[in-house]
């Protein structure tokens, strides 16, 4: 029985076009059964518009808190009974009571080897420290702020010319090889999740994810 994914976007939504791509070849068995935003008119509803799926808008500025925000957001990810949620682009804080509704089914990416750099502008950080290689990571989502478990990582190396910008690009390519892969092998039933790290073929993962290899 395939899968059914509800994607969550603010932006452009590329990594939701990987993960589309990935579903209509067949690689992840499962459906994207919508695409919720909290913007109009972004570009990844139109990616989603495109490929026949149910987009939905809830705008958070209409709300007068983010728990209200939230609950109405949860009822509507609920009509479409998910198996699991991916936050792709999703720019907003999610409340504690949003997070344990959807533990240990609802996935995030984020631009930097975790634990290292969570929260914003990583790619900078990453160049300032002298890091010789930077990254993405796909980790379920707990109350913590970018700290749940992580399943998988992709690497890349950093380039004495490398700014800021170039190091965004690679890590891009990156994500949008290790996003489509975390969602296949949660839809093949390959990783068990638990509140104190994964299990991946029955063993347990490491702590820092597995590793890509492109």
């Amino acid at each position: 029985m395939p899968k059914r994914i509800v994607v969550l976007i603010s932006g452009s939504g590329s990594n939701l076009q990987a993960i589309i791509d990935a579903t209509q070849s067949g690689r992840i068995d499962g459906e994207v059964v919508a695409v919720l935003s909290n913007k109009a008119g972004v570009f990844g509803l139109e990616r989603a518009a495109n490929a026949n799926i149910p987009t939905e808008v809830l705008d958070h500025k209409a709300f007068d808190s983010r728990e209200s925000f939230d609950a109405a957001m949860m009822e509507l990810i609920d009509s479409y009974n998910p198996d699991l949620v991916v936050l792709a682009g999703f720019m907003r804080i999610l409340t504690p009571e949003f997070v344990r509704h959807y533990e240990g089914k609802m996935l995030n990416i984020h631009p930097s080897l975790l634990p290292k750099y969570k929260g914003l502008n990583t790619h900078q950080r990453a160049l300032d420290a002298g890091d010789q290689e930077h990254g993405c990571t796909v980790h379920f989502v707990t109350e913590e702020l970018d700290g749940g478990p992580s399943l998988v990582q992709g690497r890349v190396s950093i380039e004495l010319d490398d700014t800021s910008d170039s190091l965004q690009q690679k890590v891009h390519v990156r994500e949008h090889q290790i996003y489509p892969l975390a969602v296949e092998w949660i839809c093949a039933e390959r990783v068990s999740w638990s509140p104190e790290g994964l299990l991946f073929d029955g063993q347990p993962a490491p702590a820092e994810g597995i590793q890509f290899q492109p």
